[in-house]
């Protein structure tokens, strides 16, 4: 059996599941497994990305072009 088979039975396993703890489980063996991104980040490099986020939903862009000159 492939991969990609064995995931997609594995998602109709999950979409079927009513059993909130269940869920739970399985979500914490996945990030285990798989490890959450956020959790290798510093304190600072979270705080970026949250103010980023906070300047995008007031809608507050720069052009890329802009944003490439600024980091370059």
């Amino acid at each position: 059996m492939n991969v990609q088979t064995t995931k997609i039975e594995l998602a109709k396993l999950i979409l079927n599941i009513e059993n909130p703890a269940l869920i739970a489980r399985i979500k914490e063996l996945l990030i285990k497994e798989t490890g959450d991104f956020w959790l290798t980040l510093s304190e600072t490099e979270k705080e970026e990305i949250k103010f980023g986020i906070q300047q995008l939903d007031s809608g507050s862009r720069i052009p890329i072009e802009d944003f490439f000159n600024k980091i370059s």
